[in-house]
């Protein structure tokens, strides 16, 4: 069972508390958790937004309400069962949401600028962590009671006699592989930004003043600020950043550092158990037009091999850098066109199967890659059925009953919880 609240609802209701400067008014208390009019009124503001609805609905705000309660009752459940979700998990799912919303809107500086904050301050603000903990917590304990919930042969066969007149039409799927390669910098580059940091850094050890330096030369958002990053606790930045910054005594200027973002110099500014103040300047790494035309080179030429007979999932293996399915032959699963990305959904959509695309441009977190895309199947739109569609059935009639069986839940919680609703 899905959440009320979508991480996307947390990111307009931390933003909006970031601004709030007078007292806001409690609409709800659950346990020790409130709920403020400003929550109330942003849920409402994009359930609105995504379910193209009137905000004026009769009920729909009291509805919007009830379903914050119950998260917040889920929530309660989970501390009072010593749930637990770690800082490298936060800080995980925060990374994903943030890169959901740089796509959505286009750019990190338009994101930067609707939020009115830079992106590495949104990884480090104690309220974003602290929302998407509590949510992942709700989450946990969701997924730990559905868990323990199966549907058998028979109860399947029952939903879909009692449902099959009103199930739509299983749309057309695709099975599709994917080979993805970003495009390397130039060594030449690499060492001349390198060069241009350490430079920097030698000033600043010799005496220059680093928050100069960095409005100077920083490309990151905080350049306007001296390239201060404001506290932060272990797992708040990119692995590498982190192992540098915590190891540095205070005031001390570190080496070139680079991270997926560029090359940083970093300066501890301070240093409170285990959190610390510090402030950086960010060298990007510019790519050149070789870069991306050598990328494309060589995924032509792993297409060609392709084409020629070789199997995609082992050259999937060898070749592509997407972590996450390289050791699965690169497979992306099965998905109809309204799950695909629209970087590649106009090929997919007037491929036939078999047919492997031609090199195409993939933007991914801050930066972009290439890949080739492998239509290993398509199964045509078609009725409804048990034989072909039982797992697809299967997972209808278990969500029909995980519903069902969290509803209860709900009440059992309203029963043993305290809340109240103050409106």
């Amino acid at each position: 069972m899905k959440s009320f609240f979508l991480f996307v609802i947390l990111f307009v209701v931390a933003a909006a508390s970031q601004a709030q400067t007078v007292l806001d008014k409690i609409v709800a208390v659950v346990d020790r958790e409130v709920i403020t009019q400003t929550d109330l009124n942003f849920a409402l503001r994009q359930v609105s937004i995504q379910n193209r609805i009137d905000p004026k609905t009769p009920g729909l705000r009291d509805r919007i309400l009830d379903g914050l309660i119950n998260d917040k009752l889920v929530l309660a459940q989970a501390i009072l069962d010593s749930i637990v979700v770690t800082d490298d998990e936060v800080t995980y799912q925060l990374e994903q949401q943030i890169n959901r919303l740089t796509y959505q809107l286009g750019s990190q500086q338009k994101l930067e600028e609707a939020y009115g904050m830079s992106v590495s301050r949104m990884k480090r603000d104690y309220q974003f962590r602290e929302m998407i903990r509590k949510q992942l917590l709700v989450q946990r304990i969701q997924q730990q009671r559905q868990a323990a919930i199966s549907v058998s042969r028979r109860e399947v066969e029952e939903f879909f006699n009692t449902y099959k007149d009103s199930i739509p039409n299983v749309p057309t799927e695709y099975e599709l592989s994917h080979i993805f390669i970003e495009p390397k910098p130039d060594s030449s580059v690499v060492k001349e930004v390198y060069q241009k940091a350490e430079k920097i850094a030698d000033s600043i050890r010799a005496g220059g003043d680093f928050a100069d330096f960095a409005k100077r030369y920083s490309s990151d958002g905080t350049a306007s600020a001296g390239g201060d990053l404001g506290f932060a606790r272990r797992g708040s930045f990119v692995k590498e950043f982190e192992e540098a910054a915590f190891t540095l005594k205070e005031n001390e200027i570190s080496k070139p550092i680079r991270t997926q973002f560029g090359i940083h110099i970093i300066q501890l500014l301070e240093r409170r158990g285990e959190s610390v103040r510090v402030r950086h300047i960010l060298f990007p790494i510019t790519m050149s037009p070789a870069n991306d035309d050598s990328t494309i080179a060589l995924l032509n030429r792993i297409r060609q091999r392709a084409l020629n007979g070789e199997n995609f999932g082992t050259l999937a293996r060898k070749y592509s850098e997407d972590n996450e399915t390289k050791d699965i032959g690169g497979d992306l699963g099965k998905l109809t066109l309204e799950q695909l990305e629209p970087a590649y959904a106009d090929f997919v959509k007037n491929a036939k199967s078999g047919d492997i695309s031609e090199p195409r441009r993939l933007p991914v977190r801050n930066s972009y890659g290439y890949h080739i895309i492998y239509v290993r199947s398509i199964t045509p739109e078609h009725t409804v059925n048990l034989d072909e569609d039982y797992k697809r059935l299967e997972q209808l009639a278990l969500q029909i009953k995980t519903g069902e069986n969290y509803q209860k839940w709900i009440e059992e919680l309203r029963k043993t919880i305290y809340w109240e609703k103050k409106i």
